[in-house]
């Protein structure tokens, strides 16, 4: 089958890897978990197609921490499901990353580009439509937004899930990381900042009921246009920000509830304490697979019985400790260097690399789905060509 598949002329595999690339962004939001088949089937078709196999500095580090996890888990066994379950993300996904960023580096993306906008769009618009019926069984009651994070979980229904994620945070993490990739795409097609995407992925993000995406979003949209702003226009950015923070802080950041214990914050702040006061009863080689199940479970004012510490850092150092920590790390310290070294747009990169920065720091394990999707979209992004922030056109539509 191989064989036949090396024989398809350049442009039919070209397609195929196209389709295969945007499918994979679609096929993290179904709820029947099939994505694994279209990221191992996309890595195998990247292969394929790749004149030449990626050997850099980040590659040696991701292989180190997804090595050692293995052997982490490997150590820990025997596993329960979700262990498994988790575990499989991380040769899975890694794989993906490794040969479709290896793929995209080395070729022509203007027809990808065009496509993963149609993608995106298909993507937002049905988590528009999930969103609504969540708000429609819901009565529209939270539509200014829910008093409390406990109360903004309560609106996600399994029952009523088909798109996206039925977790509040999780869900509204990734409206957020490709909600901004969705911004960045005519900043690179056209050069252009288009104001109706701006607005409608705030919107989604609003109704997620999810402090995460909006933070997120606020900060990354912030240094957008910062950074293709002039001095005049950025004290007027400076001074609406100013004037929005009593909004933020009360409808976004919910500041009065921030540290009960039945809000999402309040739980990281427990949680993250728990952490740097008991620092010392965590291995120098990590305390296991998912280990943050019996440490806050034993140190935490609290648990609400969740597998992770909620940050990326955090949760990397208790499972895996020094190794599993420094090598994380690194791949993130090369994996942005090598996005520089295909454009040398650091106002760019700067600016794609904080709404995923900004989200580890309360969410994700490290090896989660939408992390690796979104470093390679922004790196497809990001290397299709020079991009100078400074004369971007402003544009309704």
């Amino acid at each position: 089958m191989m064989e036949r598949f090396k024989t398809i002329a350049a442009s039919q595999r070209a397609i195929l890897c196209e389709v295969l690339f945007c499918l994979a962004l679609l096929a993290v939001f179904v709820p029947l978990k099939g994505y694994p088949l279209v990221f191992l089937l996309a890595s195998l078709v990247f292969f394929f197609d790749t004149p030449r196999l990626l050997r850099h500095p980040w590659v040696w580090f991701l292989s180190v921490f997804t090595g050692y996890a293995s052997f982490v888990f490997l150590a820990g066994l025997p596993a329960d499901q979700r262990e498994m379950t988790n575990f499989l993300k991380l040769p899975i996904n890694f794989t993906y990353l490794y040969f479709a960023v290896g793929w995209s580096a080395q070729r022509d993306n203007t027809r990808l580009l065009r496509w993963v906008d149609i993608t995106l769009h298909i993507a937002l618009g049905l988590s528009l439509l999930q969103l609504l019926v969540y708000h429609q069984a819901a009565g529209f009651r939270w539509l200014d937004g829910a008093p409390t994070s406990a109360q903004g979980s309560a609106l996600y229904r399994p029952s009523l899930y088909f798109w996206g994620l039925d977790d509040k945070n999780m869900f509204g993490a990734r409206i957020a990381l490709l909600g901004f990739a969705y911004v960045l795409l005519p900043i690179v097609r056209r050069q252009a900042i288009v104001w109706w995407r701006v607005v409608a992925v705030l919107l989604l993000a609003w109704l997620s009921l999810s402090r995460t995406p909006l933070v997120a979003l606020f900060l990354g949209l912030f240094a957008l246009l910062w950074m293709a702003a002039n001095v005049r226009w950025r004290v007027v950015l400076a001074v609406a920000a100013l004037a929005a923070l009593p909004f933020v802080a009360e409808k976004v950041v919910r500041i009065d509830t921030i540290t009960a214990s039945n809000d999402g914050m309040g739980v990281r702040l427990v949680y993250w304490k728990a952490f740097f006061q008991h620092f010392f009863a965590i291995s120098p080689l990590g305390n296991g697979f998912m280990a943050g199940k019996d440490f806050l479970g034993r140190y935490a004012a609290f648990y609400h019985g969740e597998p992770h510490i909620h940050n990326t850092f955090l949760s990397c150092y208790l499972d895996f400790g020094i190794i599993g920590f420094v090598a994380y790390v690194l791949f993130l310290v090369y994996f942005f260097r090598f996005c520089g070294q295909q454009q040398p747009n650091r106002a760019f990169w700067a600016v794609a690399w904080l709404p995923l920065l900004a989200i580890m720091m309360i969410l994700y394990s490290g090896y989660d789905n939408d992390i690796i999707l979104y470093l390679g979209v922004i790196l497809m992004l990001g290397s299709a060509r020079s991009i100078d922030l400074k004369v971007l056109k402003w544009r309704v539509a």
